[in-house]
């Protein structure tokens, strides 16, 4: 079956992947990889290993275990691996002869950053099986042009939010955050708590959220907490909250820069524990930073919140939204939430 981009794929998954015994999703837009993943396991049994330590001998056995609920052949389990740049790399001999003639009791899925289209793995897959390429900047070979990507936010991304979202809307979005896809989402989902479920989001809306004052006001709080002033922070908070936000809606606008610079250390991170040489510039790109004057802006904040501290952006970032949306969604449990996090994100090591 042929190769599809993630916008393809995601807006019609069941139609795309019928009788694939191999999944390979790659790209470096994180976020479509996930969901694409997501979508290709679905409601089925599946099992999840980590490419950078797990060998072909651990997964042999897995993949001729059949399904105990696929009486028909229909549910077919699914084993994935997750950053499995390193694992194709290590079997690569294994990972050919098995695509060449697959099981069919367990399917394979790969998750990788990137896979050339002259290997065999790549021809073997997009020729039989599922390839889903994910990438969110404009690519004409790959089908994703500034339409489809239009078309990916306002129908797939608005419905995950329960809105709608207009065309000049997400034309704006996109030209004030760039191409990123988990950026957009996250972004769509702050400006869907200001309209009613299944409302509009249109164009002014966007620029006033996203560019007016209370963005500014966000800005000072993340570069407060990058510089480790956390008085500083928590007084631009007070003013968020004295004009009648949530901390709902805070979370996830002080949240956006913070979680690229997360990002950006885990493409370090990675990198490095592969043993591959690194650019800032490219770490930069995968957390979704490319624009000159955000680079050094970035460069800037990394290196003042120092690499120990930015390692633990992202889970730090995550344990504060599941918490706001459980244990301290009450109105005043919620404001302290954000307090304490600021307090932890902005302490100086």
């Amino acid at each position: 079956m042929p190769r599809f981009n993630a916008f393809e794929y995601l807006s019609a998954p069941e139609s795309t992947q019928a009788g694939a015994c191999i999944g390979v999703v790659y790209g470096v837009d994180s976020t479509l990889r996930k969901w694409a993943i997501d979508a290709i396991v679905g409601d089925s049994e599946w099992t999840q290993v980590d490419g950078e330590v797990c060998k072909w001998s651990d997964l042999r056995d897995d993949l001729a275990t059949a399904s105990l609920f696929d009486f028909d052949g229909g549910d077919k389990r699914t084993l994935v691996v997750r950053s499995a740049d390193k694992f194709l790399s290590n079997h690569r001999n294994e990972i050919e002869k098995y695509v060449a003639a697959p099981g069919d009791a367990t399917r394979l899925v790969l998750e990788l950053e990137s896979l050339a289209s002259n290997t065999r793995v790549y021809k073997a897959v997009d020729k039989e099986h599922l390839l889903v390429a994910c990438t969110s900047a404009t690519d004409a070979k790959l089908g994703v042009t500034a339409a489809s990507r239009r078309k990916f936010l306002t129908n797939f991304v608005a419905e995950r939010h329960k809105t709608q979202l207009a065309a000049a809307a997400a034309d704006a979005l996109i030209e004030m955050l760039g191409e990123e896809i988990g950026m957009l989402d996250t972004e769509i989902a702050k400006l869907a708590l200001y309209v009613d479920v299944g409302g509009k989001i249109e164009e002014p809306l966007v620029r006033d959220v996203v560019a007016g004052w209370q963005g500014k006001t966000v800005w000072q709080i993340t570069d407060a907490i990058a510089a480790g002033d956390a008085a500083e922070a928590l007084r631009q908070l007070d003013k968020l909250f004295s004009g009648g936000q949530r901390a709902i809606a805070l979370l996830p606008q002080i949240a956006w820069s913070l979680r690229r610079l997360g990002m950006t250390t885990a493409a370090i991170e990675y990198r490095e524990r592969s043993g591959r040489p690194w650019q800032f510039e490219d770490a930069l790109a995968a957390g979704g930073i490319r624009r000159g004057f955000e680079i050094q802006s970035a460069k800037k904040q990394l290196q003042s919140i120092g690499r120990e501290r930015a390692k633990q952006l992202l889970p730090w970032l995550l344990d504060a939204d599941l918490r706001l949306k459980g244990t301290h969604s009450a109105e005043g449990r919620d404001r302290f939430l954000l307090e304490q996090l600021i307090l932890k994100l902005a302490r100086q090591t």
